[in-house]
């Protein structure tokens, strides 16, 4: 079996055409945000992952195996909910929905992907219910997820920080706390 233990995050000071040519690895959430893993790549060679605990493996790293072969990563299509704002209301009124969602999910530690006219989930019928009642449009689609890092996580595919992670770090802050390593956080999950 060949191993990985080596990540280039979304192939940075790679030439592109290089890393386009290279086998991929079609990975879906689950598996990315583990750090040890065995799977099969697009040219049918098995591989072991093999990470440093706590890495996240995004859609667009390089990982470089043990005989110095690229692997590009790809996030496999999913099952998630795509969440939309009412497209009745005004833009400011939708932008708010999405906000307000945002902030409920994260208050849940729920893995959230953020996006300017969406937001996406895993599947869940109970968090599904709860968004439909604040008259949120709620689908299942099948896509690439790639939930937010936070404000703790390693490399991530955007620039900002999920809701539940910044109100984490918040509650930290005000508490003297630097570190997750508290079980409890100053806020109630009720």
């Amino acid at each position: 079996m060949l191993q990985a233990s080596k990540l280039i995050p979304q192939g940075q000071g790679l030439a592109r055409s290089m890393v386009q040519r290279s086998a991929h690895l079609e990975l879906d959430w689950d598996i990315r945000q583990k750090s040890r893993f065995d799977t099969v790549a697009s040219d049918e060679r098995h591989v072991g992952v093999f990470l440093p605990r706590g890495t996240v493996v995004r859609g667009g790293d390089v990982l470089i195996t043990q005989d110095g072969s690229l692997l590009r990563v790809v996030a496999a299509h999913q099952p998630v909910l795509r969440i939309t704002a009412c497209p009745d209301h005004p833009a400011h009124e939708q932008a708010f929905d999405l906000m307000r969602a945002a902030y409920h999910l994260g208050n849940r530690h729920v893995p959230i992907e953020l996006r300017p006219d969406h937001l996406k989930i895993e599947p869940d019928h109970v968090l599904a219910d709860m968004l439909r009642a604040m008259h949120l449009t709620v689908v299942e689609v099948r896509e690439p997820f790639e939930p937010e890092a936070g404000a703790y996580g390693g490399h991530g595919g955007h620039a900002s920080h999920g809701a539940g992670d910044v109100h984490a770090h918040a509650a930290h802050e005000a508490h003297g706390h630097h570190g997750h390593d508290h079980p409890h956080h100053g806020h109630d999950h009720g």
